[in-house]
């Protein structure tokens, strides 16, 4: 087979890895706390000298930095994070990373997301408020208060999710290891009465959905081609 199969047939298998995690960023552009997946590739080189071809790799999967814009709900239970950071949930999956603070408090006074996962403090236990004295305040630093009682502290996290990386619900990312408390931070806190909303650009997303589209209609053409020719050469080698 000519090697332009092959480097054409790379090219498809990343674009259509870059299909998929358009159209996820696509549709979770109203996903609270979620964060857009990029894509790296690189030039893979076999040979040498005139021999050399370059084929695209597969492509790591990595999470965008970006910070969603935040929108004020004004319910005590919903926070979100200032900063680089994350809320640590417990989940049967393990310890998952999420900036989707819209949390809730059950009848026996356990901090958990709107799941149903218990909400973790920086030591990695479960926050426990006591349910009868209603909703806590929040300082910027995550620590909570029932009253001038100190009940508790959000956990937040220095987290990094790696290259193709395990997704938990809608914005939640699954820890790999053990995720490092932030402490003692200027730049990472908690603003309550707030949620952050996804940092997916909608606009930006779908133009680059259709020019991947058409680059992988392209691709595919050329195959067509490149097989049609192949059929033709072995037609008219096999007459004679």
């Amino acid at each position: 087979m000519q090697t332009g199969l092959y480097v054409t047939l790379s090219s498809q298998i990343a674009l259509e890895k870059r299909l998929n995690t358009i159209a996820d960023n696509v549709a979770n552009t109203s996903t609270v706390g979620f964060r857009a997946t990029g894509v790296k590739f690189q030039d893979v080189v076999t040979g040498t000298d005139d021999k050399a071809l370059s084929f695209v790799s597969s492509g790591d999967s990595y999470l965008s930095t970006a910070a969603g814009p935040l929108r004020q709900t004004g319910n005590p239970f919903d926070f979100a994070i200032r900063g680089e950071a994350w809320f640590g949930i417990e989940t049967p999956a393990g310890t998952v990373m999420t900036r989707d603070g819209r949390f809730t408090v059950t009848e026996n006074g356990e901090l958990v997301t709107i799941e149903g996962y218990p909400v973790l403090d920086a030591g990695g236990a479960p926050i426990q408020l006591d349910p009868r004295n209603g909703a806590p305040s929040a300082s910027a630093d995550g620590s909570l208060r029932q009253g001038d009682n100190l009940v508790g502290a959000l956990g937040l996290f220095a987290f990094d999710p790696g290259t193709d990386f395990v997704r938990f619900g809608n914005s939640g990312i699954v820890s790999q290891g053990p995720p490092e408390p932030v402490v003692d931070r200027m730049d990472a806190g908690v603003a309550q009465g707030f949620v952050e909303e996804s940092n997916v650009n909608p606009m930006l997303e779908i133009t680059r959905l259709i020019m991947v589209q058409r680059a992988f209609e392209n691709g595919a053409a050329l195959l067509r081609d490149t097989e049609s020719s192949y059929d033709d050469a072995i037609k008219t080698l096999g007459s004679k």
